[in-house]
Parts: structure tokens; C-alpha cells; sequence
């Protein structure tokens, strides 16, 4: 079959359809519609085919474009209309998760598969109201149950909405932790002799690991020792022995005189 016949064919699925196709899907979809047992199209035509539109579209003359969200093709209004079309949609369009739904979702995003109590020690608080809502919304789905764990609790991780919510097209493609928090991270400061600017006639060098080291001339160094030290020590006299000799005969006499 001819890339002229697939691409008309590939265009009208992606634009009606109300999921995102997957290259697999639309092969099944395009044999269906148009394929005969003898001419059948090929996976490799289709993403060829698929590759020739996303170009057609990248063109700034489109307002919009064809895009892998969601875990398959499907038509998105490009950035710079958005908008434009929010004045359509009005709330609808502006609605936002709360607080407590996008801690439990970026939980549930990057540590699936991921049990409730998990959810729960990591945010500290009981997300059972949260976690409804996200299913109800259709980002969280539930994929079983942990046989390892009392209970058998169930096992919750994201769903192709989530990947279509956040314009992602598998949970790959969520940016790294290290990433988010790059802004946050302060790298320390190395201080070297490099940062310093000694002038001339300078007692500081720079040593074998980069640290100051201030050698001064032999004359500073004495300078520093004989200002240091007094010219004349000063102690206190001892006593003469003569009046130690008369303050013990005083003290005996003394002592007599009251016995």
C-alpha cells in the first residue's frame, strides 16, 4: 500500500479519535478500513506515514500539531493558542489539582507501583479522600495487590489520563528528582589563594594544598618575640630572714605569757 493512500487515512483516525492511537492501533485501524489481504499496510509504512504528518504539522502556518501523548498520537493546539482556547472552555479549562492531590499523584508517579500506607508515611497524613478523587478523575489506576504485605493491600500507579493530563508519554518521561531540585541545591564555595589578590612586598604564600601561609623575615619574627616579651621581670621580694627570726620570737613570747 502507498504512503499517499495511508496518510489521508492516519490523519482522519488521529483527529476523531478520542484516545491517543498508538503505531500499532493504527495499522490495525488503517487494514481495517482500507487493506486488502494481498496490499496490507506495514507497521513500518504507518510510522513512516505518521513521521510525514508530524513534519506537515510543525509548520508555523498550523495553529495546531501532532504529537505522543498519553501513550499514542493525537492532534494538541500548539502553546502559543492556548490562550485562545481557554476563553471555549472557561473553568473547565483553568481547573487545577490541589495541593494534597498533586503531593499523592507526584507519590504515586514516582514510586509506582506504590500501596495507600505508602502514600500515607511518606505525606504524613491519611489520603484516603485523596486517593478517591484521583480515581474518580481517572489519573490513578489500581494494578492489583501486594501479595507480600498483611492485608494484600492494593497497589495504585498512574494511567494513560495522567500521561495525557501532564502531556507526557510514559513515566519516563517525568523529569528526575535531581533535576527539580537543582534550583534548590547550593554548591559550596571553594576559597583558594586564587580568590585573593596580595600585594607586593606580601609575607603570604600560597602551600602545596592552596592554604596562606604567612612567612615573615627573620628581623619580624625576633621584633615579635622581644616585644613580647618585658624588659625587666618584676617578682616579689622575699622577707628577710632577720624578721622572720623576730616574728617567731614574738609569736613564742606570746604564748608564754598565756600559759
Amino acid at each position: 500500500m502507498e504512503l499517499s493512500q495511508i496518510i489521508p487515512h492516519i490523519e482522519a483516525l488521529i483527529f476523531a479519535s478520542e484516545k491517543p492511537l498508538t503505531n500499532l492501533e493504527l495499522v490495525e485501524l488503517v487494514n481495517n478500513a482500507v487493506g486488502f489481504i494481498e496490499d496490507r499496510a506495514t507497521l513500518d509504512q504507518v510510522e513512516a506515514a505518521v513521521e510525514g504528518i508530524r513534519e506537515k504539522y510543525a509548520s508555523e502556518f498550523y495553529p495546531f500539531e501532532i504529537r505522543q501523548s498519553g501513550g499514542g498520537w493525537q492532534f494538541l493546539t500548539k502553546g502559543a493558542f492556548h490562550k485562545t482556547i481557554a476563553q471555549l472552555n472557561g473553568d473547565k479549562f483553568l481547573k487545577r489539582l490541589s495541593a494534597a492531590a498533586m503531593e499523592t499523584l507526584a507519590i504515586v508517579a514516582y514510586k509506582q507501583p506504590v500501596t495507600k500506607g505508602e502514600i500515607e508515611s511518606i505525606r504524613g497524613v491519611n489520603c484516603d479522600y485523596v486517593i478517591q478523587k484521583l480515581l474518580e478523575k481517572e489519573l490513578v489506576v489500581i494494578t492489583g495487590r501486594n501479595e507480600n504485605l498483611p492485608g494484600k493491600p492494593l497497589i495504585y500507579a498512574t494511567s494513560k489520563s495522567f500521561m495525557d493530563y501532564f502531556g507526557i508519554n510514559s513515566p519516563d518521561d517525568l523529569p528526575k528528582i535531581k533535576e527539580v531540585l537543582a534550583d534548590q541545591i547550593v554548591e559550596p564555595t571553594l576559597v583558594n589563594a586564587d580568590h585573593f589578590e596580595l600585594e607586593e612586598g606580601s609575607n603570604l604564600v600560597v602551600g602545596e594544598n592552596g592554604e596562606l601561609i604567612d612567612h615573615g623575615g627573620e628581623d619580624e619574627a625576633e621584633n615579635h618575640v622581644e616585644a613580647s616579651t618585658p624588659e625587666e621581670e618584676t617578682s616579689i621580694p622575699d622577707p628577710p630572714e632577720s624578721q622572720n627570726e623576730e616574728a617567731s620570737a614574738e609569736d613564742e613570747e606570746e604564748d608564754e605569757n598565756e600559759e
